[in-house]
């Protein structure tokens, strides 16, 4: 399946982030962390790849005491395929944005 031109940099990031830990089911703090992406743009990428099948999700079975369930995902053989498809910029791409932590992104408050 070849790499979608159309998809955007957080989706080819998300994709690239999933690729390097491809057996491992992983939850949305932990891609997060990885890609530096923000909750409300994370979570509807996973869930557009999961409606695409790209995307396996489901709830951890034990999580430890005193804290809730969470989602896990990892990726289809399809997203596989897509995710090894992408250009190595788009895995630069994602390795840049890992680097660089997400309050070092957002531009300083004026007079500050």
């Amino acid at each position: 399946m070849p790499a979608r031109r159309d998809s955007s940099p957080q989706t080819r990031a998300v994709l690239a982030a999933l690729h390097d830990h491809l057996a491992q089911w992983r939850h949305g703090y932990d891609i997060a962390r990885q890609t530096g992406l923000a909750s409300g743009t994370l979570y509807p990428v996973l869930a557009r790849l999961a409606d695409r099948g790209l995307l396996e999700a489901r709830w951890e079975d034990d999580p430890p005491e005193g804290r809730p369930r969470r989602h896990l995902y990892r990726l289809t053989a399809a997203g596989a395929a897509l995710a090894a498809a992408l250009p190595a910029a788009d895995a630069a791409t994602a390795v840049k944005a890992r680097a660089v932590p997400r309050a070092a992104r957002r531009p300083a408050a004026e007079g500050a």
